[in-house]
């Protein structure tokens, strides 16, 4: 009897930690943010060069202000998302763009800067945030969160569908997937690697792959990932990162 109380107890005890280790999509996101940087976004004036153009955000509690700069021999373009919506200069004149093209333009900038400064942004209003399973890559054990967006606020892609992969020990983003619908369409798989700490935010670059198969489920491709079976598209590499953090 004294040995099956012990049991008992054991097991109830089990429980309770297993219980407790439960955490909502909601909480795993908080304390990604948290790990990656936490308020520090808040107030950062983030710059860095991606592909030969020059990037900058600058926040400031609800404001925000994104840009792109884009030089060639002859001329350099500055563009502005804000608040207040989009604005396009030609050697600092302010240039009228067609709405097609600021809707083109627009997304352009904003994925850049969406994939440089996560997880920052996965809290937004229009975000949705489900904990979809766990799953194991590499030995390593991960929580799978699916993110949709809402229509409003969710901007032109809003059908796009994204899953992370958070690591459970050290709530880190190692992988994510995505489908996309523009030009055709398509889906990804981004593996995190070179990860730096940079002005108390953390950076990281991507491999990343695709697979030809868009209705795949996003949750499978961890597997075809460790099995070899998606293709190397490109490197996506963040360079000469600087942030500059506001004194409160």
């Amino acid at each position: 009897m004294k040995h099956l109380l012990i049991l008992v107890t054991i097991l109830l005890l089990a429980s309770c930690q297993e219980e407790k280790e439960q955490f909502s999509a909601e909480e795993i996101i908080d304390k990604t943010i948290a790990q990656a940087g936490g308020d520090n976004y808040k107030k950062a004036t983030i710059e860095f060069m991606f592909r030969e153009n020059k990037y900058k955000s600058v926040r400031s509690g609800g404001e925000f202000h994104l840009e792109r700069e884009i030089k060639d021999s002859v001329k350099s373009y500055r563009e502005v998302i804000s608040n207040t919506g989009y604005q396009r200069f030609l050697d600092d004149s302010l240039v009228a763009v067609p709405d097609s093209m600021v809707v083109k333009y627009t997304s352009s900038i904003n994925s850049v800067h969406y994939f440089a400064h996560l997880p920052y942004g996965l809290n937004d209003k229009a975000v949705n945030k489900k904990l979809v399973g766990d799953a194991e890559i590499n030995g390593k054990a991960y929580y799978q969160l699916k993110v949709t967006f809402s229509q409003d606020g969710g901007g032109q892609d809003h059908h796009d569908e994204f899953l992370y992969w958070i690591n459970k020990d050290d709530y880190t983003i190692d992988y994510l997937a995505y489908k996309f619908h523009i030009n055709e369409g398509g889906l990804r798989f981004r593996e995190a690697f070179n990860p730096r700490v940079i002005g108390g935010i953390r950076f990281v670059d991507y491999r990343n792959y695709s697979l030809e198969d868009f209705n795949t489920d996003l949750c499978g491709l961890d597997e075809l990932f460790e099995e070899g079976k998606l293709e190397l598209l490109s490197t996506i590499e963040t360079e000469d990162i600087q942030v500059e953090l506001k004194k409160s």
